[in-house]
């Protein structure tokens, strides 16, 4: 392993969104972070991709398949996190409790370490047990309100917002930041990453521009929100898309020339009453040329331009190859890590693994006797 958290040790227990991909970004770090999934009677998977090639958050990870309803399949639970710096879990609150793997135990066990949760609502409040989706989760934080088209629903970002960018970074983040307390304190602590909040956080300058008065109106109206005819997307004659965001006067000015636009009505590009006949009548130019020709044009000027890449489109990018941005692990294309240190290069180490692909191997490096192994298979633990 490489990467700038080499000799981090974690525990990840298995779930789904925020937790396996908060687990990637440590492990894409270079931190050892071993995966306990669930070891289901059948040893079949609700979940169909999950233990291929193709469960991308799962990759640079071990994983061990584990009974955590048999007593000894807890105890050796305990065992791996007594020896882990930090353990990640993104079960519905009281989960933990109930495999008795709840914060106390855990700490109890091992003192210095950082017990990582991410929920939607939190361990605590009124909606803390309830079910939810990272779509429930940005509605409450009132960020899904502000992203659509005027007159229309809100449209839900993916699960960008609520799952990654408000729940798995938010909860690596807090891991981190608990893991340098503790090299000072030699006490751990537990870390409540709530996707409401870390969304809501995500929205700290759109609040802001909020209490100034300058983020007004309908939804779809606002400068960010689409509003502005110089911070938009438009739509070309091959039916492809790019993107445009000429905010500062001088980026403004570029694109007028570059679009060939001499009319005195768009002189004022601030003037927020002009901006729906103004994108009317650039959305018009956009429309006569093919996405390439406009590529050619504006492309690396500074404008602020750039294609509407797909997902097939992006890593052929120039730009994205020449940086590296996707890799290939396994034949399956995806996103590499980030970000990137001029001394500790971060790679991925393995591509994802099947549920329990190492267990005995997880053990054995963990400290578990040969002997104690064979007994736990046999009870099947294991």
């Amino acid at each position: 392993m490489s990467g700038p958290l080499k000799g981090i040790r974690a525990v990840e227990m298995v779930g789904l969104g925020p937790g396996p991909f908060a687990a990637m970004m440590l492990a894409d770090m270079g931190a050892e972070v071993i995966r306990i999934d669930r070891k289901p009677a059948s040893g079949a998977t609700p979940y169909p991709m999950q233990g291929t090639r193709f469960d991308v958050m799962a990759r640079g990870r071990r994983s061990l398949a584990l009974d955590l309803k048999q007593p000894e399949g807890r105890e050796l639970a305990l065992h791996l996190i007594g020896q882990a710096d930090a353990l990640i879990e993104g079960f519905r609150p009281g989960v933990m409790e109930r495999l008795g793997l709840g914060p106390d135990i855990c700490l109890g066990r091992n003192p210095k370490l950082v017990y990582g949760r991410v929920t939607g609502w939190g361990q605590d409040g009124p909606l803390a047990n309830a079910a939810g989706h990272d779509l429930n989760y940005i509605a409450m934080s009132g960020m899904l309100h502000e992203i659509g088209h005027a007159g229309a629903p809100p449209v839900p970002p993916l699960n960008l917002l609520g799952d990654f960018g408000g729940g798995g970074m938010m909860l690596a983040f807090g891991v981190l930041c608990a893991l340098l307390e503790a090299r000072g304190s030699g006490q751990g602590q537990v870390v409540d990453a709530a996707m409401v909040e870390g969304s809501a956080l995500l929205g700290a300058m759109i609040y802001g521009y909020k209490a100034f008065g300058a983020w007004t109106g309908e939804r779809g109206s606002a400068m960010l929100a689409g509003g502005a005819h110089f911070y938009t997307t438009y739509a070309c004659s091959d039916g492809k898309f790019v993107s445009v965001g000429s905010i500062e006067p001088q980026f403004y000015a570029l694109l007028l020339k570059l679009c060939d636009i001499h009319d005195p009505e768009f002189d004022n590009h601030m003037d927020r009453s002009k901006w729906p006949a103004l994108k009317t009548k650039i959305a018009a130019i956009f429309a006569t040329k093919p996405r390439q020709a406009w590529c050619e044009l504006m492309e690396g000027t500074d404008v602020c331009f750039a294609p509407v890449l797909d997902m097939d489109e992006a890593p052929l990018h120039a730009h994205n190859r020449a940086r590296g941005v996707f890799v290939d692990i396994d034949g399956v294309t995806q996103p590499g890590p980030a970000p990137r240190f001029s001394r500790t290069a971060p790679e991925v180490s393995a591509p994802p693994a099947s549920p329990g692909q190492h267990s005995e191997a997880i053990l054995r490096d963990w400290n578990v006797p040969g002997e104690t192994i064979e007994l736990l298979r046999q009870k099947n633990v294991i």
